[in-house]
């Protein structure tokens, strides 16, 4: 079994090898194929450019009958969005009306991914908007039985079963891998999932390493039950119809003992009490009603009201930053902040790569504060650093509407907010 896994290794790492050793005669990659064989690569068309906008390709993958597709994402950079409304790949089992395995976009690679059968479809969409390099692919064949590190999850259809990180119990779950357990009961029937022992990185918002479960048979945040992580096993989960997917994931830094589930069939008419796990529920740090975007909304005057002293309890989250991107859907933009320095944290969502912190901010209206990028300000080209005030929505995003405090950052304001990082509201 490990000289199987070895050797598979082993093959992916050659087939690397020769895409770097082909340097001066890179291969060509196109716009979807038909892929045959034991092991191959696929890439988006025209990697490492950037792909082209408003593409569909779909690229097909057959391996020898009795095994199974392992996929692995060498590389990956797509433009980035929660919920992968743009750009994106969506990878199937099957080649025709498959279960999808996942879809996925930015800049995050996932882990192994596993067909049940010998074919696998690969289908990337791009839109007319941001682009980027695109994703580079290995794919091999493997025996279904066959276990290790690679890769993990599949298909649960007996009425009762167990699901379990890789390793379990030896030692911790391997950095980068993603493992999604498909659940799939009669129709008159609904899924209850429990966890005996759970131990899994732990952070506030559940950003790096975790367990999320779906309703229905893929992976849709739409259909999102919860995200877990932590010490703390979760409330027992119930499905809403007969299929559920269990999805756990790494990434490339700390990892911990993992995790032991149960899963059983239910009627219909079962119910159990679920609550939302502390990881998932943000604190609530001010009264404040949380905004959506509406025209009404938008169609007042764009004024600052009151003062920095005046707002800073009244907002969940404030931060002094520049604008690096900013794109406009519909009436809203979404920007993207470098953060110079946090005077209120709140349940903000702040990535860190080294000793860059940034964040997401939604601003409601995207006249109000105006937005380009490289500045957000209510006068046009009035500088680059900024303090946002605003709220905070369930997924840690910042939101600045029409009456949140937005200003532009001047010499004279770095008094007043030593004063206030040292306030308590």
């Amino acid at each position: 079994m490990c000289a199987a896994s070895c050797a598979r290794r082993l093959l992916l790492a050659f087939l690397l090898a020769g895409v770097c050793a082909q340097s001066q005669h890179r291969p060509s990659f196109t716009c979807g194929g038909n892929f045959t064989g034991e092991s191959g690569i696929i890439g988006s068309q025209g990697y490492p450019g950037v792909y082209p906008p408003n593409t569909k390709c779909v690229w097909r993958i057959t391996v020898p009958e009795g095994k199974v597709v392992v996929l692995s994402f060498r590389f990956l950079d797509l433009e980035s969005d929660r919920l992968c409304r743009y750009d994106y790949v969506d990878v199937y089992s099957g080649h025709a009306r498959g279960q999808r395995l996942g879809r996925f976009c930015g800049t995050f690679k996932p882990g192994a991914l596993v067909s049940t059968g010998n074919k696998m479809m690969l289908h990337m969409l791009s839109d007319a908007n941001t682009a980027g390099s695109g994703f580079l692919s290995v794919f091999s064949a493997a025996q279904p039985n066959e276990k290790g590190e690679l890769y993990c999850g599949g298909r649960l259809d007996k009425p009762s079963g167990t699901f379990k990180t890789p390793n379990w119990p030896e030692r911790d779950y391997p950095a980068g891998v993603t493992c999604s357990w498909h659940i799939v009961a009669p129709k008159n029937q609904i899924i209850e999932v429990t966890f005996e022992k759970f131990d899994v990185e732990r952070d506030n918002y559940c950003r790096y390493d975790h367990v999320s479960i779906f309703n229905g048979g893929e992976i849709n945040d739409a259909k999102k039950i919860g995200k877990y992580c932590g010490d703390s096993p979760p409330p027992p989960v119930l499905s809403e119809g007969n299929r559920l997917v269990v999805q756990f994931l790494s990434d490339l830094s700390l990892t911990a003992d993992g995790f032991v589930g149960h899963y059983k069939f239910r009627p219909k008419k079962f119910s159990v009490a679920t609550t939302p796990p502390p990881a998932t529920t943000p604190p609530a740090t001010s009264r404040i009603t949380p905004l959506k975007y509406s025209v009404a909304l938008c169609r007042q005057k764009c004024k600052r009201r009151g003062t920095l002293e005046s707002n800073f309890c009244l907002s969940n989250f404030v931060i002094t930053g520049t604008v690096i991107s900013a794109v406009t859907r519909g009436g809203s933009a979404h920007v993207t902040v470098s953060i110079v320095s946090v005077l209120k944290e709140g349940s903000l969502a702040i990535q860190q790569a080294g000793k860059t912190m940034s964040t997401k901010i939604l601003v409601l209206c995207r006249k109000c504060p105006l937005v380009t990028r490289g500045c957000v300000c209510v006068t046009p080209h009035a500088g680059l650093n900024y303090i946002f005030m605003g709220e905070v929505d369930q997924e840690g995003r910042g939101k600045v509407g029409p009456h949140n405090f937005v200003l532009a950052f001047k010499s004279r304001n770095q008094k007043v907010l030593r004063v206030l990082k040292n306030k308590h509201c």
